[in-house]
This record gives structure tokens, C-alpha cells and sequence, in this order.
């Protein structure tokens, strides 16, 4: 079928390279006014006006109701049928654009969609059990693709799934962080004027589209320690934290300097054979000439640590996890984190887990440490396992 001209805004610079960079999945971070319309509008429409359907969905239907008249006005000439009370736009070369209110998710099942963009997603408070149960199922007729734009409003679950944007394990997703000085059309002096009268909370988040911490995160100054470089090996005494996974988890293995805390190396990886797995940690072993390597003992975790000691002869000591273990050594790594006493290397998947890394209180008054469902806590809990063999504490009631 052939396709039609676009007749819509222009994209500024920033917007023509998200655009460009894009993937099946992609995620807008963006700061207020960096044009998040404009972009979702000229990439659904540029899927329509190749004869497919495509949908829009925000948060309300007042905020779907501006879109709807934009939309409707800049495609005023290429429009073949109008249903207003439905909110579909057909296109005369029969692609069509329907848009939806997330007020109720459901209204959507059962139809199916080459693009989708959901707008404001950090608005959609069941934006989870939305993109799960309704959205995701309308793109697998077309193998389709879908757009994520919204300002962050915390850690939530648009802030789960720009996470995955940034995890080179999850290629079919991409984000970025476009604050409002992307867009050329907004006044530098404008944005300095809102950053004056701004309390600076609402100015990070709302201008320069940063997530900020929730109360219920439980690292601190993790940028601060985010300075270690990539080094090759040099003499000195190094240990490792190991925490096991096979299919939807990840092994993951943290290298640390025993003398400065600084991480030094680290690998993760998931969908691989315990062969290959143990094969892995040898050659990180091997590398780095490792004193000692403090693994997860859990189920899977035993087998694998008597094969590292009796045929890889590794040094590798046991750590079993429960409540109180578990509290111990993330309880310590936060103390290295308060203290300046570790250092980490700046990756957005490393950065990420911390961040989400949350405390819960229990009834029995205990807390647990976990990530939120749906994320991984794998790199935190590898370094944590190393952080404790440099911290070499007694843990309460355990020892190894």
C-alpha cells in the first residue's frame, strides 16, 4: 500500500535522534515541554499512513481529548472518516488512529495495534496490570511496537520499565532522559527563572525529568560513589560476591579491591548452563587472582560452589540467605555507601538496581530487603557479598 505525507510539526534535534535510536519498546523520560506530543503524534502517525492501526492512550480522558483535537486538526486533509464519540481517526490511505483513556484499561482488549503510545505514563496508576494484561496483548498480531512518554512521578512503574531501557540484557528496549533544555524552542532564561523559583525537588523532576528517590529507597549518595573506572588487572588483593540465577534472574559477580572497596570488575548474565556459568566465574577467578569468593548458598547455589571448590579448586565460601543474613550484609553495604567507603563503577543498570532496592516493614517488626516486584535485586546482592567479605563483620547468629 503506498504511503502518505505526514503533515505535522517538524521534530527539533533531540527528538530526531530518540527517534532514530528507537527500538520495539522505547521510553521518554522528559522534562515538562520538551515535546513528548509531538514525537508520540508524528511516530504513530507515520505507522498509520502505511494502511495500519495504531492507538494512543493517557491517563484521562480530558488530557486524550486535547490530543484528539491536535491530532484531528493536523490531519485534517488526509482524513477519510471521523467517529467522535469512539475517538477513531480513519486515514484515506486506511490506516486508522484510535485513542484511549486508561480511566479503565479493559475498554481496549481484544483489539490489535501495529504502534501504541501511552502518555503520561507515570500518571496510570495501574500502569503495570495495564501494559501486562491489555496493552502488551494488542501489538502480537502486528509483532508491534510501543512508546512510553511521561515526566517521572518517583520510582513507579514507568520508572520499572525506563530501567529496562537502559539494561543491554533487554535489546528490544531503549530510554532516555530528555530534560526540558532539549527543546531549543524554551528559553535558557526561562528554565533559570524556574529553577530560582522552583523548590529544587519539583525543578529536578519536572525540568530536568530526573526520578527521585521515594521513601522507601534504601541507598543513599549512590551517585557520589559512582566513580570507579574500568581498570585491568594490577597486583593486589581482590574478592568477590556471587548470587546465583539461571532463567528469568541473573548470575551476577561483583569483583572488589579488599583494600579500597572500589568494584574493579563485575559480570552478569542469565539463560546459561551451569557449565558455562561455572566456566565464567573460573575465568573471572582466574583474572583477577581472587582471595576469596562469598556465593549464595541457596538451593542451586550449593551444587555449583562444591563443583567451584573440588574440581575449579576456587576459594569460594557459603553464604546462606535468610531474613536476618540477608539484613546483615545489605545493612553493612548501606553504612559503605553513608561513609564513602565503596566505590562503584556509573552503569545504568547498576545505578538502577540500587535505586529501586527497597525496605518493607513486617508485622513482626522485622524489614525486608527486596526489590520491587518485577525488577532484579541480583547485582545488589552480589555486591553486598563482596562488600562483606572486605567489611568482615560477625553476622548475627551466622557464620561462614
Amino acid at each position: 500500500m503506498p504511503t502518505i505525507e505526514i503533515p505535522v510539526e517538524a521534530l527539533h534535534s533531540a527528538q530526531r535522534k530518540t527517534d532514530a535510536e528507537a527500538r520495539r519498546f522505547s521510553v521518554w523520560s522528559c522534562g515538562r515541554r520538551y515535546g513528548k506530543s509531538v514525537l508520540s503524534r508524528r511516530r504513530l502517525l507515520r505507522i498509520a499512513a502505511t494502511g495500519k492501526p495504531v492507538a494512543y492512550f493517557s491517563p484521562t480522558y480530558r488530557m486524550l481529548s486535547e490530543y484528539w483535537r491536535e491530532t484531528a486538526a493536523a490531519l485534517f486533509p488526509l482524513l477519510d472518516k471521523v467517529n467522535v464519540q469512539e475517538k477513531r481517526l480513519q486515514l484515506i490511505g486506511g490506516g486508522s488512529i484510535d485513542m484511549w483513556s486508561l480511566d479503565e484499561p479493559n475498554a481496549a482488549r481484544g483489539r490489535k495495534y501495529a504502534h501504541i503510545a501511552i502518555d503520561e505514563a507515570a500518571m496510570i496508576p495501574r500502569l503495570e496490570e495495564a501494559w501486562q494484561e491489555v496493552l502488551r496483548p494488542t501489538l502480537a498480531d502486528y509483532e508491534g511496537s510501543a512508546d512510553f512518554y511521561s515526566t517521572p512521578k518517583g520510582r513507579n512503574m514507568f520508572w520499572q520499565l525506563w530501567q529496562r531501557g537502559q539494561d543491554p540484557e533487554q535489546p528490544d528496549w531503549v530510554s532516555w532522559q530528555m530534560p526540558t533544555s532539549a527543546n531549543p524552542y524554551i528559553a535558557a532564561q526561562e528554565i533559570e527563572a524556574a529553577r530560582l523559583e522552583l523548590p529544587e525537588r519539583v525543578f529536578q523532576q519536572e525540568f530536568l525529568a530526573q526520578f527521585l528517590e521515594t521513601s522507601g529507597s534504601v541507598f543513599r549518595r549512590i551517585m557520589e560513589a559512582a566513580t570507579a573506572p574500568r581498570v585491568t588487572p594490577y597486583p593486589g588483593t581482590f574478592v568477590a560476591g556471587l548470587d546465583w540465577a539461571k532463567d528469568n534472574d541473573f548470575t551476577v559477580m561483583v569483583v572488589l579491591d579488599a583494600k579500597t572497596g572500589r568494584m574493579v570488575d563485575f559480570d552478569r548474565f542469565n539463560q546459561v548452563d551451569w557449565s558455562i556459568q561455572r566456566g565464567r566465574v573460573k575465568a573471572m577467578a582466574d583474572k583477577w587472582k581472587l582471595d576469596s569468593i562469598l556465593a549464595e548458598g541457596n538451593s542451586i547455589g550449593g551444587p555449583n560452589i562444591e563443583a567451584l571448590r573440588k574440581v575449579d579448586k576456587l576459594p569460594v565460601k557459603e553464604f546462606t540467605t535468610t531474613n536476618h543474613s540477608k539484613a546483615d550484609i545489605i545493612e553493612s553495604l548501606v553504612l559503605a555507601f553513608e561513609r564513602g567507603e565503596i566505590e562503584i563503577f556509573n552503569e545504568p543498570v547498576i545505578i538502577g538496581e540500587l535505586q529501586a532496592f527497597e525496605a518493607t516493614r513486617l508485622p513482626s517488626g522485622l524489614t525486608r530487603y527486596s526489590a520491587p516486584a518485577g525488577m532484579h535485586d541480583d547485582i545488589v546482592m552480589s555486591l553486598a557479598l563482596a562488600h562483606w567479605s572486605v567489611a568482615k563483620p560477625a553476622p548475627r547468629g551466622y557464620s561462614f
